[in-house]
């Protein structure tokens, strides 16, 4: 796994013995860390990442509560293009960091919900407002993910998702089907968006969530 470090450290407070808040985010634009990018993608890829730098440092400088940025995210990504797994990167199954996603003007669903949960993590949501959730698409018939924000932890979800552009509540979603949903704080099993089984230490043999930290941890790349 290649650009993983941004992915890492937005994450490291899950991990025991972290701070609590998101590292210095412009660090990961400074010159030398996008000269790898650069190299990959492009001087297309390399403006689409400043385009990312400008979007965040914007609305920072709007200084509006952190829930108010969903929408402008959700559409700022929504923007991209949708290309599958093994099209995009020649794999079954690969997790696109942020930068990955922008400068190469795409990704699948996973990209779409990573990038959104980051960039709002940057804005100031706090990790337990959001959860990744996997879902069935019924009317594709097939896995998919999407981002949903829970204004409390009992709230119906809204969905941001890049098959439906608009922010809707999970009960207005009869598109989908809820199978789990996770965030830095654990794991949720979950049949419907309004409930949810939190499943402990060992059940269903492991937190995916936290063994996704634990091998991105052991990534030197």
């Amino acid at each position: 796994m290649r650009v993983t470090v941004w992915l890492l450290l937005l994450l490291l407070p899950s991990l025991p013995g972290w701070a609590e808040e998101v590292p210095q985010w412009r660090d990961f634009f400074l010159p030398e860390r996008l000269v790898p990018i650069e190299r990959r993608f492009g001087e297309q890829g390399l403006a689409q990442v400043h385009e990312l730098k400008a979007f965040i440092e914007a609305r920072l400088a709007m200084k509006l509560p952190a829930h108010q940025h969903l929408a402008a995210v959700n559409d700022h990504f929504n923007r991209y293009h949708f290309v599958a797994d093994a099209t995009h990167w020649n794999r079954d199954d690969y997790w696109a960091t942020p930068f990955e996603f922008v400068a190469s003007g795409g990704g699948d669903c996973e990209d779409f919900s990573l990038a959104k949960f980051f960039t709002l993590r940057v804005l100031g949501l706090s990790s337990e407002h959001l959860r990744l959730m996997y879902a069935k698409a019924l009317e594709l018939n097939q896995a998919h993910m999407v981002l949903i924000y829970l204004e409390t932890e009992d709230a119906m979800p809204l969905v941001l998702d890049n098959l439906n552009p608009k922010i809707l509540p999970g009960d207005q979603r009869p598109d989908l089907l809820p199978v789990y949903a996770f965030n830095g704080e654990g794991l949720w099993r979950a049949r419907a968006f309004d409930q949810g089984v939190r499943l402990k230490q060992g059940d269903n043999g492991i937190l995916l969530w936290q063994d996704l930290l634990q091998r991105l941890a052991g990534d030197s790349s």
